[in-house]
């Protein structure tokens, strides 16, 4: 199985509260396996308030839908070994 890699990391988001924010992250292949997305070091799962999807692909998305204050922080993308946060 090819190693896969980050192509496109994470870019820091400002958003005022209630509103939905968006985090992308490309990668190097697709159908990419042992992908996490965690907030606050808090591992996020597809549900009403957090919806992570694949676009083409490549594209992982998180979105976190009516953010509040407790939502500041740091948020990670991990594939295999690699990192990225905003």
């Amino acid at each position: 199985e090819p190693d896969v890699t980050i192509v496109s990391g994470l870019k820091d988001m400002a958003v005022s509260e209630g509103d939905d924010v968006t985090f992308r992250c490309q990668v190097s292949h697709e159908n990419a396996r042992d992908v996490e997305w965690k907030l606050q070091d808090v591992a996020l799962q597809n549900n009403e308030m957090n919806e992570i999807s694949v676009e083409k692909g490549k594209i992982h998305t998180l979105t976190l839908r009516k953010v509040t204050e407790q939502d500041v922080g740091t948020v990670t993308f991990r594939v295999g070994p690699h990192t990225s946060t905003a």
